[in-house]
């Protein structure tokens, strides 16, 4: 049988360009239960334009080798490079998004031009960097602008391209329930809730300062996707390229495996 070949970017657990002659849903099913290279947790990747190249990656000579086995099986996975992958993708060549739970159950993204957010200097905003950064950031930039500070060339600790995701926080709650109880359970997980408390009262008390970085890394293997806010995004500088999430009645509605393991 010829299967299409296809052309996957991984953004999590790990970030690698791959071929592969499976569907997203079986790409999930192998990458979480199938491969002896991964075996627990959620997983994020991209399906790219099969037609994109980059003189960086050697997609025409890995894809010559990704046929089918003897069996009549379809190739499962044909590295085609695991380092500075994202810098060198085409954004433009990002066809879709896939979100799979640790169960593999999948819910595909399409993308979409995002509006302009509301211009509100006050309001602090939870951003969890995905690939290749991995750290988790309050700041009081908006959805587009973090991107764009982050992947300034003049930002000394950013990178050339970021996909990242807003987590949502209810800031003012969140500072009252610490107020009447130090001990309360932290809302990122993985975060000590006085560190974030900390954090919130730095950005609102130094207006010179516009984002703190909370944790070293995002923790996004113990956080639910119901606290995406948004969707996810690709920034590029001014480029961006944004994948909005359905809200939680809509995906219960059209993929209730995926919602029921969120």
């Amino acid at each position: 049988m010829d299967y299409p070949k296809r052309i996957y970017a991984i953004l999590y657990p790990n970030a690698a360009l791959v071929a592969s002659q499976l569907t997203p849903e079986q790409f999930s099913k192998h990458y979480i239960s199938g491969s002896n290279r991964h075996y627990d947790g959620k997983m994020i990747f991209a399906e790219i334009d099969p037609n994109f190249r980059h003189p960086y990656f050697k997609i025409d000579e890995t894809l010559k080798e990704v046929v089918p086995h003897e069996d009549g099986r379809p190739k499962s996975t044909k590295f085609i490079s695991t380092y500075r992958v994202l810098e060198h993708l085409d954004l433009d060549a990002i066809q879709s998004l896939t979100l799979t739970t640790a169960e593999s159950y999948c819910l595909t993204l399409q993308p979409e031009e995002m509006k302009d957010e509301p211009v509100d200097p006050d309001r602090l905003r939870v951003y969890a960097e995905i690939a290749p950064l991995r750290m988790l950031a309050l700041a009081t930039h908006s959805f587009k602008e973090f991107g764009q500070y982050i992947t300034d060339p003049s930002n000394a600790k950013g990178a050339p391209t970021l996909f990242y995701t807003q987590l949502s926080l209810a800031v003012d709650e969140f500072l009252e329930e610490f107020d009447e109880n130090p001990m309360t359970v932290s809302p990122i997980p993985g975060l000590h809730p006085s560190k974030l408390r900390d954090a919130i009262e730095e950005l609102r008390t130094v207006k010179t300062k516009n984002i703190k970085g909370v944790s070293l890394h995002s923790s996004l293997r113990k956080v639910s996707y119901r606290m995406i806010e948004n969707g996810f995004m690709f920034a590029r500088g001014d480029k961006t390229r944004f994948f909005p999430i359905p809200d939680l009645h809509e995906i219960e509605d059209k993929h209730y495996k995926f919602w029921r393991h969120m």
